[in-house]
C-alpha cells in the first residue's frame, strides 16, 4: 500500500473508529483487508471512493481470487470493505454501499466426522483418578455429547441454568433454549458439582472452572478435550464441535426425527439441521421401506437389483 496514496486518510480514520469497538486482531485483519483493496485501486489509477462501485468491487475480488485466496478470505475481505463503505457513507465520500450489490463467495461445507458410537462411548467410560479436575472434565464431555451443546454455550453455563433434568443454554443471537441431560451427564455433573467447591472462587457463577477457580475459556476447555483424547488413547482429535456433530449424527441415526435434533441443537432453520448431520443411508432406507404406501415390497421383489 502507498502511504501517499490519497485514500490512505479514509482507511486510517475508518480503522481508528473501528479500534473503539473492536479487538486488535481484528482490527489488524481489517487493515489488511482495506490494504489489498487500496493496493488494487493504485493499479487501476483509481483516487475517489465515488468511483468504487460493484462492478469494479467484481474484479477486485476476482482479482484475489486468481491470487489463490480461498472462499473464507475472500468472505473476510467483502465483509471488511463493506464495513468501510458503511463509513465512507456516514461520512459523505459514498452514496450507497457497493457490496451489496455482490454475491459472497460460496464457502465449502466441511464438517467434522462423527466419531463411531461403540469408540466414543469406550472412550467415556474409561476410569478417571476422580479428582476434581478429573470429574469436571469428564462431566464437560458427557454434556456436549449428551445435549449437543456448543462450545460457547458450555462454557457460558451457570450454576443456576441446571435443572433437575435439563440444562438452560443461551445460543446464537442469545436465543435460549432447553435441552435434556442424559443419565450419565447427570451422574457426571453430580460427581463434578461435590469436587466443584474445592475449586471455585467464593462468588463464581460458572459451572465449570479452572484450577484457579475461575470460569473456564473457550481455549482451555478446547486444550482438555484434546488432552485427554490423547491419554485416553482415542486416536484422532476431539474437540467440542465434534462431540456435537456426533449427538446430532448419532440421535439423528436413531431416532430419524429431524426437526427434534434441530430443536435440539437450536438450528433457526431446518436446512442446516440437514447439512450439519450426515444420514447413514441404510437406516434411511429402512425406514423409508416400511414408513412409504408406495414403497412396501414382496421379498422377491427386494432381491431383484435395478435394471
Amino acid at each position: 500500500m502507498m502511504d501517499e496514496h490519497p485514500l490512505i486518510h479514509d482507511i486510517e480514520a475508518f480503522l481508528t473508529a473501528l479500534a473503539r469497538q473492536a479487538s486488535p486482531a481484528t482490527v489488524s485483519a481489517y487493515r489488511q483487508d482495506t490494504g489489498a483493496l487500496v493496493d488494487f485501486l493504485v493499479d487501476q489509477e483509481v483516487t475517489d471512493w465515488t468511483r468504487l462501485d460493484a462492478d469494479l468491487l467484481r474484479r477486485f475480488l476476482g482479482h484475489e481470487r486468481s491470487r489463490g485466496l480461498s472462499p473464507r478470505s475472500l468472505a473476510r475481505r467483502r465483509s471488511a470493505i463493506a464495513r468501510l463503505a458503511d463509513h465512507l457513507i456516514e461520512r459523505g465520500h459514498l452514496r450507497h454501499n457497493p457490496v451489496t450489490l455482490t454475491q459472497a463467495p460460496r464457502q465449502p461445507r466441511h464438517l467434522p466426522h462423527p466419531v463411531d458410537i461403540d469408540r466414543l462411548q469406550r472412550f467415556l467410560d474409561m476410569p478417571h483418578d476422580d479428582s476434581p479436575l478429573a470429574r469436571r472434565d469428564q462431566a464437560m464431555m458427557e454434556l456436549l455429547y449428551s445435549s449437543g451443546l456448543r462450545l460457547a454455550e458450555l462454557a457460558a453455563l451457570d450454576l443456576a441454568h441446571l435443572q433437575s433434568q435439563r440444562v438452560r443454554v443461551i445460543g446464537k443471537g442469545g436465543k435460549p433454549r432447553q435441552v435434556p441431560v442424559g443419565r450419565r451427564a447427570h451422574e457426571a455433573l453430580n460427581a463434578w458439582l461435590k469436587g466443584r467447591k474445592q475449586l471455585a472462587d467464593e462468588g463464581e457463577t460458572a459451572l465449570f472452572v479452572s484450577a484457579r477457580g475461575q470460569r473456564l475459556s473457550h481455549r482451555a476447555i478446547q486444550q482438555r478435550l484434546a488432552k485427554l483424547a490423547k491419554e485416553r488413547g482415542l486416536a484422532e482429535h476431539l474437540h467440542p464441535h465434534r462431540l456435537r456433530h456426533s449427538f446430532a449424527s448419532h440421535l439423528l441415526e436413531s431416532s430419524q426425527d429431524l426437526r427434534a435434533v434441530q430443536e435440539l441443537l437450536g438450528h433457526a432453520n431446518l436446512s442446516t439441521t440437514q447439512v450439519y448431520t450426515r444420514l447413514d443411508w441404510q437406516h434411511l432406507a429402512t425406514s423409508y421401506d416400511a414408513a412409504h404406501p408406495r414403497a412396501r415390497r414382496r421379498q422377491r421383489q427386494d432381491e431383484d437389483s435395478f435394471s
